[in-house]
């Protein structure tokens, strides 16, 4: 067995309270592997014990993406009744491992797909201006469902709707996620990750009870409605995906010029 790749870093600072936690695979565009998902778990649940760490700010190595899904090389088994579908990437949020500590997204690049299920449970982004956002999967021939419901949540409904059944014709830039609300700064320097950590820090600089309460309170505001959208989810992917081999010919095929907005 080969040695274990770490595809996620994490950096912490005791004296600001601030951890960094980094997807780490560039050269994948940061996209999520089953192994990238599990190193996520473990770091999710080490910082609920971590009390030395306040506050996290979430972002992706390179320049090129913050994050681009699942990695379409990535298998994941799937048990043989209809019933019931493995999603991975439903695990691999902070919220999902139980940490109610607030976590900030510093977004440059690509954010498209799967990554949507990170910026859902992160409590605000910040971006600088080469983020471009998109979601893939009408144009495959996938159900967007989960990526849908939870960006429904932060964009305003025509804006979520069009950038889900556009597909790969269309993305959003980091000024119009601005206006929309989606991003809530434009780093003005062009260092999101620099930005995300002078909040961060604020943040973390004041007592943490209070703080973590808050991040409950705004998430309970939302919980319901999304546990009821999530139970139609599993439905909704096994009646409209195509099979995987179309799938991958509609992938195979694809045009490589998009629109940006």
């Amino acid at each position: 067995m080969g040695a274990r790749v770490n595809t996620v870093r994490l950096a912490a600072d005791e004296d600001t309270g601030v951890a960094v936690v980094t997807l780490d695979r560039p050269e994948r565009l940061n996209a999520i592997d089953l192994e990238t998902v599990r190193q996520l778990q473990d770091i999710w649940r080490r910082l609920r014990f971590d009390d030395a760490v306040r506050a996290v700010v979430l972002t992706g190595a390179g320049e090129r993406a913050f994050c681009t899904g699942i990695d379409r090389d990535t298998v994941v088994p799937q048990p043989s009744s209809p019933y019931a579908q493995d999603d991975p990437l439903l695990g691999v949020g902070p919220k999902a491992n139980g940490l109610w500590k607030p976590v900030v997204a510093a977004v440059r690049g690509m954010v498209c797909g799967g990554a949507f299920y990170l910026l859902g449970e992160c409590e605000f982004v910040i971006a600088d201006r080469t983020a471009e956002f998109f979601d893939p999967h009408t144009t495959y021939g996938m159900v967007s469902a989960y990526e849908s419901m939870l960006m429904a949540e932060r964009m305003p409904y025509g804006e979520a709707a069009r950038m889900m059944l556009m597909g790969t014709a269309e993305r959003i830039s980091a000024e119009r996620a601005h206006a929309i609300g989606l991003v809530s700064e434009l780093a003005a320097d062009g260092d999101p990750l620099a930005a995300a950590v002078r909040c961060a820090e604020v943040v973390a600089g004041y007592p943490p009870a209070g703080v973590q309460g808050t991040v409950r309170a705004l998430w309970a505001a939302r919980e319901a409605a999304r546990a009821q959208a999530f139970a139609q989810a599993p439905h909704l992917i096994a009646l409209g995906n195509l099979p995987p081999d179309r799938q991958a010919e509609l992938f195979a095929a694809r045009r490589r010029g998009f629109r940006v907005r």
